[in-house]
């Protein structure tokens, strides 16, 4: 019995140690000259960076150019406007690996990857989940999950203001939660409004309580990009 017990205690290990293998990728995945995200996190600013990421969702391209929200297993990366075709955007699907070598930037306490970035596809597929970081909205601790996919429950709209005073570009929500109030953003280029979430963002009323879930941008303070409305 006792045999047979750590037979099954060793299958199992090996089941669970391939699911999360599935799951994320491996942190020695890493190719050569390639910083961890540790390592990118420590990095000064304005130096070079190179770094191997999962796409996780793009703003529009354009002027051969593209924006994109990438994420690995241990942080997430805001890459700024990188040089990119036409054609090679349309292999940035969700989840494509992608090397990329820029330099790390800040504006308005966003940490990013720009000045004309530039990358290329690699082999690997990986979909990060939202974490729900509820409970560090106002905390000094949100910012070092900066980048990343996020969930936000039971936010009450206090105000919302579309851009230029009408849908159509981005759409300004502030929500409350333990009466302090918080600001996010439905992103025009990420989410337009032809996008489910941009319609449910023009329906909702100043009272509603809803979940959020999107990308925890920084923009003076936290200012998650929204990717999904939960009434």
């Amino acid at each position: 019995m006792k045999k047979f017990l750590a037979v099954l205690m060793l299958l199992c290990m090996a089941f669970t140690c391939a699911m999360a293998d599935e799951a994320a990728p491996a942190p020695e995945a890493k190719g050569e000259g390639v910083m961890t995200y540790a390592e990118y996190a420590a990095a000064d600013l304005y130096t070079e960076v190179t770094v191997e990421a999962y796409v996780q969702a793009t703003q529009d391209w354009w002027d051969n150019k593209i924006t994109v929200y990438a994420q690995d297993d241990m942080g997430g990366y805001f890459i700024y406007e990188m040089v990119c075709s036409e054609e090679d955007a349309a292999k940035l699907v969700e989840g494509a690996k992608i090397r990329v070598k820029g330099e790390k930037i800040e504006y308005a306490g966003e940490v990013e990857i720009g000045t004309q970035p530039t990358f290329e596809i690699l082999e690997g597929n990986y979909v990060a989940e939202a974490k729900d970081m509820t409970a560090l909205l106002g905390t000094e601790e949100l910012i070092s999950h900066i980048n990343q996919k996020a969930i936000f429950k039971g936010l009450k709209l206090e105000k919302l203001t579309h851009k230029y005073g009408e849908p159509g570009d981005d759409i300004y929500l502030t929500f409350s939660l333990n009466g302090q109030n918080y600001d996010f953003c439905v992103e025009r280029y990420l989410t337009g409004p032809e996008t489910e979430v941009y319609k449910t963002a023009c329906e909702l009323q100043v009272g509603d309580v809803v979940d959020v879930e999107g990308f925890l941008y920084w923009y003076n303070g936290a200012n998650p990009h929204i990717t999904k409305i939960v009434k």
